[in-house]
This record gives structure tokens, sequence and C-alpha cells, in this order.
């Protein structure tokens, strides 16, 4: 096994940076940079140590060096962390010298791959490091650290167990039993089987939730010229990103920010006015407002709640109707204003806010965040968030769908068991016990290089 380094802090100019190495020759390495022998190292105790450049014995710098001995590190193996000054230049000559003394710069997240491949933590726990690492709110790190403590594993568990005995007792009758299984034992095993399929569809479910938590969603901001877009963009952000005029289409392009709302990330985007119009530019605008909407998982279409509700409000809504859409009656704190109830009669969801003062922002922030997950859910249950779960959860509901059938046709163990094995198999795919080597170089491509 070769040893790797990298930098496992952001590149670029910083107070301090940590510099990681993994493998049988990490010691030697920091040893000869340092100068000392390895006996006086102590592990798992950052001691100061000044680093020299080994051919010319050049001090590079003063730094804190943390050795892990194997197998009691991240990675299993001898992992030693530096701790250097931040400066490009001594992180790029500490890294060369690395480099030259038999290490190699790490592969994306080649570092976790080790603790899998070492058994310090399960394929599942390897990813909730990189959903850590890109978690955008605070409910979406918690879910991370839910991940990487291992709750994924601990209720995949019991669903596991229940399957491989349902496997045991009819690999059982393969071997000793001559006949078709009596009718009792089928229909226990089929109730078994309906058990496990129930189970495993309860937390796929959660799926809906999850993957809006880490993933964001996408919410475009449309409607007509001058209904108070923009301005109820900027006081959804809390400062001044877009231009707010009274010049109907001052907005002439798509502007987008990433915010929290109730626990999950949104990433919002303002629209040019829709409208009918022969300026050139101010139609690119609107086309690209006509895209990001298609795109949106969810379209606040806001009208001006002092005027009429007139011909062009109501083209835009029946627009929305095939879309996720919320209605904002916007400028509720001017003179003039109807809240339009009769569109709840309508069975349209809406909101009354003032852009301008920020009047009904909460109310909008949690019905957002309403039309995709119950704060319940994000904020106390597990939930499935990685898209590649949820995948193998329902791949592996079908394929016990596919025996159930079997079982309520009375087929053969042999034909049974094939779907049985092959869910088994899925779901060992999520914690990386049968996964390919393919799979786990696509997954770990995904991290960051030094972690």
């Amino acid at each position: 096994m070769s040893t790797i380094v990298a930098l496992s802090t952001p590149p670029g100019r910083s107070a301090i940076a940590v510099i990681r190495l993994s493998g049988p020759e990490s010691l030697s390495v920091v040893t000869n940079l340092i100068q000392e022998s390895a006996l006086g190292l102590p592990t798992k105790q950052p001691v100061l140590r000044t680093l020299h450049d080994p051919r010319t014995t050049e001090i590079i710098d003063r730094a804190l060096v943390t050795y892990m001995r194997a197998p009691n590190s991240f990675t299993g193996e001898d992992t030693i962390e530096i701790s250097c000054h931040g400066s490009p230049v001594v992180v790029r000559r500490i890294l060369d010298l690395a480099l030259e003394g038999g290490a190699r710069i790490a592969d994306p997240g080649e570092f976790s791959l080790r603790a899998l491949s070492n058994g310090k933590l399960d394929l599942s726990q390897a990813e909730a490091i990189r959903d850590l690492i890109d978690a955008q709110t605070d409910a979406a790190a918690r879910q991370a650290v839910r991940q990487l403590s291992g709750e994924l594993s601990f209720n995949l568990q019991p669903i596991k167990n229940a399957l491989i005995e349902v496997i045991v007792r009819l690999e059982s009758a393969v071997e000793f039993v001559e006949d078709d299984l009596p009718t009792v034992q089928s229909e226990d095993l089929a109730s078994q089987l309906k058990q496990i399929i129930a189970q495993i569809g309860a937390l796929a479910s959660t799926y809906d939730s999850g993957h809006w938590l880490r993933d964001g969603i996408k919410v475009t901001i449309a409607g007509r010229p001058n209904v108070g877009k923009s301005s109820l963009f900027n006081s959804l952000l809390n400062h001044d990103r877009a231009i707010v005029t009274e010049i109907p289409g001052t907005t002439r392009d798509t502007l987008s920010e990433t915010i929290s709302m109730a626990g999950l990330p949104v990433s919002l985007t303002d629209t040019a006015g829709i409208r009918s119009t022969a300026d050139t530019v101010e139609t690119f605008g609107i086309d690209r407002a006509q895209r990001a909407i298609a795109d949106a998982d969810l379209v606040l279409l806001v009208i001006d709640g002092t005027a009429e509700f007139d011909e062009e409000d109501a083209r835009l809504l029946s627009d929305a109707k095939d879309s996720r859409y919320l209605l904002v009656i916007n400028k509720c704190d001017l003179p003039g204003f109807k809240a339009r109830d009769d569109f709840g009669a309508r069975g349209v969801k809406s909101v009354s806010v003032s852009a301008l003062r920020g009047d009904g922002l909460n109310d909008l922030s949690r019905a957002i965040a309403n039309r995709f997950a119950q704060s319940a859910e994000v904020n106390e249950g597990f939930l499935i968030t990685d898209a590649r779960h949820f995948d193998l959860l329902k791949k592996s509901g079908t394929e016990l769908e596919s025996s159930l059938k079997l079982i309520e046709k009375r087929a053969s163990e042999e034909l049974i068991l094939v779907g049985l094995h092959n869910a088994l198999a899925l779901l060992g795919s999520i914690t990386g016990e049968t996964t390919t080597e393919d799979i786990l170089s696509q997954i770990f491509a995904t991290f960051c290089i030094g972690k």
C-alpha cells in the first residue's frame, strides 16, 4: 500500500493549513522533515516541531505534528497531520518534500476510501462525511452527522437480519424437503416478506423530504413587471441584491442566491417581468425567466394586491397550474390592498406579504418549506438524503415484491430465492458490503482531495 499525502484544508492563504499523510511510509517521511528519530514522536499528541528541507537543512516552518499509529487512526494506517502556517508557498514546499520522500498525492476521497477498506467505517458513513462537508443548513448537517454515526446502518440491519432469516428457511427447504412447502409455512414466509417490504418502503418514503434537505430546492420568483418581484427577492435575502426601480422592465436577467428557509437550502431566483414587448433585450430576459420557471421546484407567482387581477395575471396563473406554485399577493401595507380570499375557495394557496416592509415573510418562508418537508421530519426523523441509497432501496423492494408474488403462486423455492438474494445484495451495496470497485471509484471521485 502506497503512502498518500494531501492538503486537507481549503487551498489558498490562511492562518493554518493541515497536511495529512497516510500509509506505511508516513512516519519516515515526516521524521525526515523534522530531522528527528521516530522514537521522539509521541502518538495522538500534537507536538511543536521545526520542519527542514532534508537536502539543505533550511528551516521551512514551525508546525504542530500529530502522529496516529495504525490501526488507531481514521484510515486504520499510520497517519500524520501537519498543522503549518497557511502560506501557499509553505504548503507547496512541504507537499513537494513529502512527494520526494516517497509519498504520492491522494486521489479524491482516498483517505475515506482507505478507512472503508480497513473497516473503520461503512460506505454510508463515508458518504456522510462528504455530505457533512457540503451541508448548507443546520438541518442538513444534523442529518449528515446522524448518518455518520451509523444510523442508516442501524436502521438497515434489522431489515437485513429478517431477510436472511427468510432466505435461510427457504434454503433449508431446498436442501432437506423433497415436497413443496406446506401452505401454512408459505403464508408465514409471505407475511414476513410483507413486513420487510413495508419497512423498506417506510425508509425509502423519507427521501421526498431528505433529498430537498441535502440538495436544496429551486424557487423562482415570477410575475408581471412592477409587482414587487425584485423587492421580494431582496427582502428574502435580507440585502439589496437586485436593482429595484419604479420603471417596468428594470430586471432584464435572472439573479440567483442561496438562502436557508426553515432548515432547507433554497436557491432563490429573481426573473424579468413577463409581458408582451418589442424590446429585444427584455425579450431575452423573459425567455430566461420562462426557462427558470420550467426548471423550478417551486414558483412564487407574485401579483400586485393593490391592482385588479387582470388577463395577464390570469394567464400566468393558468400557465402555472401544472407546476408546483404558490401565489404571493404583494403590497399588503398599501391602501386599496385586496387579500383575494376567493383564491382559497378555488384551491389556490396564497400568502399576503409586503416586500417593502417585510410583513408576511415568515409565513411565506414556512409555506415554501412546508411544500417540501414537514418541520418535524427535517428536525427530528432520520431521512434518506442520497439518491443512490433511495435507488437501491427501491430496487430491493421491487425484488422482494417479485419473490412475494412467486410465493403466492407456490413457485419453487429456487425461483423465490433469486429475488431475495438480489435484494440482500442491493441492501448490502448501501453500506458497501457488496459494492463493486467501479462503483466505489465513482462515489469517492465526488469527495474533496484530502478527505
